[in-house]
Parts: C-alpha cells; sequence; structure tokens
C-alpha cells in the first residue's frame, strides 16, 4: 500500500466494519518514537530558506523521508523544524 521509505509502510493494516456491512481498510495509527531510542549521526543548522527535504536529499540521498528528521526532534509538524538558525538532529537512516 505504501512505499518502502514512506513512514507508514510498516505500520499493520486494519479493517472496520460498519453496522451495514460495509468494511473500510485503514493503517493503524504511527505514534512518534522517542527520540532517545534515534542513534544521531549529525546536526544541521537550518539556513534561510532550507526546507527538511533538502536536509534529507542531502543526508539520505531521498527527500521523501524527511520525516526521519522530525522522528528524531520529536516533532510532528515538519516547518517547525525549517526555523532559520534552528539545529536539528539527523539520525541514521534505517531499514523499513
Amino acid at each position: 500500500m505504501f512505499e518502502a521509505n514512506s513512514r507508514y509502510a510498516n505500520q499493520e493494516e486494519l479493517t472496520y466494519r460498519w453496522a451495514d456491512g460495509e468494511e473500510r481498510r485503514y493503517i493503524k495509527r504511527r505514534f512518534l518514537p522517542q527520540p532517545e531510542s534515534q542513534q544521531i549521526i549529525s546536526q544541521a543548522t537550518i539556513a534561510e530558506g532550507q526546507r527538511l527535504d533538502h536536509i534529507s536529499a542531502r543526508a539520505y540521498g531521498d527527500p521523501t523521508m524527511f520525516w526521519r528528521l522530525c522522528d528524531a526532534n520529536n516533532s510532528m509538524k515538519p516547518d517547525e523544524l525549517e526555523e532559520p538558525n534552528t539545529t536539528i538532529k539527523i539520525p541514521i537512516p534505517q531499514a523499513t
């Protein structure tokens, strides 16, 4: 259902059955991992106009993996981490 590099790739798929018998598939809710469970390889200080997809492209070779930066920095909102002069942690890429 999801690409291998998606934050939802390994999430359990569930089915909900409505009273009329209709079924809907959905993905189990994903919680942010504890930041201390992340192995940090480096840090980056955000420059004016820089985005997390730029940093993840440089760190992992894949701009869509910006969510790993969010996880390591305990943020559900990527734009919070894109403020200039913010220093963020860059975790080791882990197999999904």
